[in-house]
């Protein structure tokens, strides 16, 4: 059985939620999940932006985090991903009454829409750690949230509190992952959240990455990441040109619509999203399938 309060690094993949007819598809998230662990992901983000969680009910979110325990079966950890909110007040109360049982650590966004300062976003993670019983992932993505986490203050918070056990650095700023590298607490991990950045973040001392693309093809994706970790940049270079082609075909029409497809194309689920997100159009479906056929020997389903 796994150990929760042990620190956990590597691959991880942001898993999607696969729906069917508008309901959650639970047999191919089932199918999904042992796809992705049996592809040698390290651990897994539930309910993350790729899970769709924004469209969930509380009700739905709640089943499909259980689903997932339940099959996950101790074989990695899991990451609860859903724990974002501009209302800090609302968020730590959510916190403070939920069951973490099965829950390895919390991922949080900073406030969106509200742009707050610095020293807003400080203390709302500083009452977000105060509240959770769980280690927290930083996540930082100011391309939906409207603002940055800048790397003082993720210092200042990994420094203040040994709650902060990474953060999900997604600026798409190699400067800023960097200083945060350089200057980091040991028990504050660094992982890449914009998969074509992932081999040059690891090179440079990063501890893993939270992947969108690991769901279609997690063999590829862990490989990277181990062999980058491992210092075999021969082979890490390899994969990571392997999959540099699909990439953005992934994001054309933006996350999760195109991996959606991608898993549609693969044959694990249906590409279909909620409104408002749409399904991807049928010619970016159809590039998309054209540069999936392109990567090394890969398993579609079986």
């Amino acid at each position: 059985m796994l150990n929760m309060q042990q620190p956990f690094s590597g691959a991880g993949v942001a898993l999607v939620t696969p729906f069917k007819n508008h309901d959650i598809d639970y047999p191919a998230l089932k199918h999904i999940i042992n796809f992705v662990i049996e592809g040698g992901v390290d651990f897994i983000v539930s309910l993350g932006t790729t899970g769709e969680a924004v469209t969930l009910t509380a009700k739905e979110c709640r089943e499909v985090l259980d689903f997932t325990i339940e099959t996950t079966d101790n074989r990695v950890p899991i990451v609860a991903g859903y724990f974002g909110s501009n209302f800090t007040e609302r968020l730590t109360a959510n916190i403070r009454q939920y069951d973490f049982t099965g829950v390895a650590a919390i991922m949080s966004s900073s406030p969106a829409y509200t742009k707050p300062s610095q020293e807003g976003i400080f203390r709302h993670y500083m009452a977000v750690a105060e509240a959770s019983p769980r280690p927290i992932i930083i996540y930082n993505v100011p391309s939906r949230t409207g603002s940055n986490v800048l790397p003082e203050t993720v210092l200042r918070l990994a420094h203040e509190s040994a709650q902060f056990m990474a953060v999900k650095e997604a600026s798409g700023n190699l400067d800023q992952a960097m200083k945060i590298l350089k200057h980091r607490p040991d028990h504050l991990q660094v992982f890449c959240g914009e998969d074509p950045l992932t081999l040059p973040m690891i090179a440079g001392g990063g501890h893993g990455a939270i992947s969108v693309i690991a769901n279609v093809f997690p063999a590829h994706f862990s490989g990277l990441v181990r062999a980058a970790r491992e210092g075999n940049f021969d082979l890490a270079r390899k994969l990571n040109f392997d999959l540099l082609d699909v990439h953005p075909w992934l994001y054309v029409e933006g996350n999760p619509v195109g991996i959606k497809a991608a898993m549609e194309i693969a044959g694990y689920c249906s590409k279909e999203v909620r409104i408002p997100l749409v399904e991807q159009s049928e010619s970016n479906y159809l590039k998309l399938q054209e540069a999936m056929s392109k990567v090394g020997a890969w398993d579609f389903a079986r």
